[in-house]
C-alpha cells in the first residue's frame, strides 16, 4: 500500500499538468443540496505530437461534498483519441510517456493518460489509468491513433 501511495505521489510531481479543455458536462443524478452528479467530457491535446487530441469522459460526484471538493469521484471513465490533422512523430519522442493527468479527488486520486509508441505498426496507443486500485488492478481505457510511417 505504501508503494502505491509513493508511486501516485511521484507521478503527481513528475508528470506536468497539461491544461485540459472542458467540452461538456451532462447531469446524471439530481442532488437537493450542492451540484448534481454529472459526466464530464474533457479534451487533452498531446503536448509532443501535434494534431492528436484525446477526449475523456468521466464521472464527477456532486452533492455537498462534491461542491466543496471533498467527494471522491468514481473510477469510471472512457477515452477516445483522434488525429485532428496530419500526424507526424518528432524525432526524439520517448517510447512511453505520461502526457496528462486529471485530479479526481482532493486526496491524490488521479487519472493519468499514458502514450506508448508501436513503431512496427505505426500507431500511438493512449491509455487512461486511475491511480486508485480496485481489487488488485486499476480501471483503465485505451485508444489508438495511426501515424505516418517515417
Amino acid at each position: 500500500m505504501r508503494r502505491i501511495f509513493l508511486a501516485a505521489f511521484a507521478a503527481l510531481i513528475a508528470a506536468p499538468a497539461f491544461a485540459q479543455t472542458r467540452i461538456d458536462s451532462i447531469n446524471t443524478n439530481f442532488r437537493w443540496l450542492g451540484p448534481d452528479d454529472k459526466i464530464v467530457v474533457e479534451r487533452y491535446d498531446d503536448p509532443r505530437v501535434g494534431n492528436v487530441s484525446c477526449y475523456m469522459s468521466r464521472a464527477e460526484t456532486g452533492g455537498i461534498k462534491g461542491g466543496l471538493g471533498f467527494a471522491e469521484d468514481p473510477s469510471r471513465f472512457s477515452i477516445a483519441c483522434r488525429a485532428v490533422g496530419p500526424v507526424t512523430l518528432p524525432a526524439s519522442m520517448p517510447r512511453t510517456e505520461i502526457i496528462a493527468f486529471a485530479q479526481a479527488s482532493l486526496f491524490f486520486k488521479t487519472f493519468q493518460i499514458h502514450r506508448s509508441l508501436d513503431a512496427e505498426k505505426h500507431v500511438l496507443i493512449y491509455t487512461v489509468v486511475s491511480t486508485k486500485l480496485i481489487n488488485g488492478s486499476p480501471f483503465n481505457s485505451i485508444s489508438v491513433v495511426p501515424t505516418e510511417p517515417r
